[in-house]
């Protein structure tokens, strides 16, 4: 048995560890958010079915969780919402999808100041296997993970939260109408994030992955310079 275990390779599991990490913490906060934000809008239902937790199980969408893995972008099992326990439907509605992207990237933002300053105590500058390393490593894939999820999260196209806060924006017989189709949206999700493969398009580069890597690059430049200054 001890011989089994000397001749694992424990860089495979440290991989795996380092990607499932900072997408289980992404996507729980981003549920919890629109789960306690309906809750607090006069919505029980997420609360009554037990999704207003830290339990990341009751969050994962398997097949979404291994998107955010392997090309970090993804998608977690929607927290169940009724607007109409809202006092104002389409406002409810809206306030409560906006919460999930926001709710990460205050994560985002909170990760990469905690980054800042455990960088050299855990040895940011040593030995890349160090635990110092791998440590860091999980704290800066959770922020650009959480860039990711907002920025994904915030496209209009349905069921995304984007989509949800645009409607809210258009008449009352219109949002209702688009809200009871927006199911029929997962057909326009799919084809725009196969768009390369289809229609030889880069629209998901362009659209998702480069505005994630600059916004996620400006936050990280500006705590890197903050604390630059006060050190």
């Amino acid at each position: 048995m001890g011989d089994i275990f000397r001749n694992l390779d424990w860089s495979v599991l440290t991989g795996v560890i380092k990607q499932i990490i900072p997408a289980l913490l992404c996507i729980t906060l981003h549920e919890l958010s629109h789960g306690y934000t309906a809750y607090r809008l006069g919505d029980r239902t997420a609360k009554d079915m037990g999704r207003l937790t830290l339990n990341p199980i009751k969050h994962i969408d398997v097949f979404g969780l291994l998107m955010m893995v392997l090309f970090r972008f993804g998608w977690a099992k929607p927290v169940p919402v009724n607007m109409m326990n809202f006092k104002h439907p389409k406002r409810g509605m809206a306030i409560t999808a906006f919460a999930g992207p926001a709710s990460n990237i205050v994560l985002a933002v909170f990760v990469l100041f905690v980054y800042g300053l455990i960088y050299v105590p855990l040895g940011g500058f040593g030995p890349q296997d160090s635990k110092g390393a791998v440590a860091l490593e999980i704290i800066e894939r959770t922020a650009y993970i959480s860039v990711a999820l907002a920025v994904f999260n915030l496209l209009p196209i349905p069921p995304l939260d984007g989509s949800k806060v645009l409607f809210s924006l258009l008449s009352d017989s219109l949002f209702f109408k688009l809200m009871r189709y927006e199911r029929f949206g997962v057909i326009l999700l799919i084809l725009f994030i196969n768009a390369g493969t289809i229609f030889r398009t880069d629209l998901f580069n362009k659209i998702v992955v480069q505005p994630t890597g600059a916004l996620f690059e400006k936050l990280a430049f500006f705590f890197w310079a903050a604390f630059r200054l006060v050190n």
